[in-house]
């Protein structure tokens, strides 16, 4: 028995030694936020993260709007990568980890986040630049129009034989008994059937013969609008007269740039685009300007920061939007001080400052 009350003091014992350990732990990361010497790691790339003298960014600098708010010290440390900068927080070597931080399923696993405060996406950028005469009249050529100008004429060459094999024997003289001669003639008449133009230079005399005519006027009355409406189409697009790629479905069948183990490798290959794969944004926008490539997908801040400062490029970053991502700041899994800055972070969106912040580096996206 008394053994029995032993064990059960110990495992009292045991548990409140616990408790006060693992309370400690909580005190003693969470206090670094109400301390005057916050260690804030930064990692990432521009527009968000500049590791230059004035140490600026869109993350850097509504960072500072916070930390000035709630009167925080803070000292700057630099990573190369946001995983070398989270592996740094995760051993408590800093403090929290600011930057373009993707908010994922993996990462919230082992950290804490804020609420977003930029929604990224990957976007698309091409070219503004006049098409040249072969241009405009490439899709002419292509194979679609190809494979459906030859199916037309097989259609065509399908309906004159009818009418000449029903024809030739009653009227030798609009359907010679030469095949040439006369499917030509069949042919002829079925171009001018369809269009309803009616010369009245032909027309069939038997029963078979108006069958055939018949039916095919009605064919044509149902499928004409349809051919007509894809050649318009065609037109409307080979008269544009600029190279600009406003949907990912246009990277069809053209010569795509990204950045290396970017996940915008799996959006082109699934769209049927060749992928060309480089080691920076500036590599792939000189691909872009040398007509190397025809549109260079990345993530659509990246892009449009570019197009901001190359304004002689005359760079087009299209307003469609693609696996879009939230951007926020991370903290260690033991921290109860989140609600503070995402507090802040709304009030700075309410105040349309991040808006502000967001639209000196990137423009205003109209």
């Amino acid at each position: 028995m008394k053994k029995q009350v032993q064990n059960y003091f110990l495992s009292i014992l045991f548990l409140l030694l616990a408790t006060l350990s693992v309370s400690a732990q909580l005190q003693e990361i969470d206090t670094t936020l109400t301390t005057n010497s916050l260690k804030v790691g930064i990692a990432g790339s521009q527009p968000f993260v500049f590791n230059n003298e004035e140490q600026d960014g869109i993350a850097l600098e509504i960072w500072d709007r916070i930390a000035n708010k709630q009167e925080w010290d803070y000292e700057l440390k630099s990573f190369s990568t946001i995983e070398t900068g989270l592996q740094q927080l995760n051993s408590n070597q800093i403090d929290m980890l600011i930057g373009p931080i993707s908010i994922t399923s993996r990462r919230v696993k082992s950290y804490k986040f804020t609420q977003p405060f930029y929604q990224s996406s990957l976007g698309i950028a091409s070219r503004q630049d006049e098409s040249g005469l072969w241009q405009r009249i490439k899709p002419f050529f292509s194979i679609e129009l190809l494979l459906a100008v030859s199916g037309f004429l097989l259609i065509l060459a399908v309906v004159g034989t009818l009418l000449w094999l029903a024809e030739r024997h009653e009227s030798p003289d609009q359907f010679p008994k030469d095949p040439v001669k006369g499917i030509g003639n069949g042919m002829w008449l079925a171009i001018v059937t369809m269009s309803t133009t009616g010369y009245g230079d032909m027309a069939p005399i038997t029963l078979k013969g108006r069958i055939i005519a018949g039916a095919w006027m009605v064919i044509t009355l149902i499928f004409a609008g349809s051919m007509i409406a894809g050649i318009a189409s065609t037109l409307t697009l080979s008269g544009l007269g600029t190279s600009t790629i406003d949907k990912i479905e246009e990277i069809s069948g053209k010569n795509t740039a990204t950045l290396t183990d970017s996940p915008a490798i799996a959006i082109i290959k699934e769209h049927k685009a060749k992928v060309t794969q480089v080691s920076s944004l500036p590599e792939a926008m000189q691909l872009l300007k040398d007509k190397k490539v025809d549109a260079v997908v990345y993530d659509r801040p990246q892009l449009l920061y570019y197009q901001v400062n190359h304004p002689e490029e005359e760079i087009y970053v299209a307003k469609a939007e693609y696996y879009k991502q939230g951007y926020g700041f991370a903290f260690p899994e033991y921290t109860n001080r989140l609600s503070t800055i995402n507090l802040k972070l709304l009030e700075l969106a309410e105040e349309q400052e991040i808006q502000k912040i967001v639209d000196r580096y990137l423009g205003k996206d109209d």
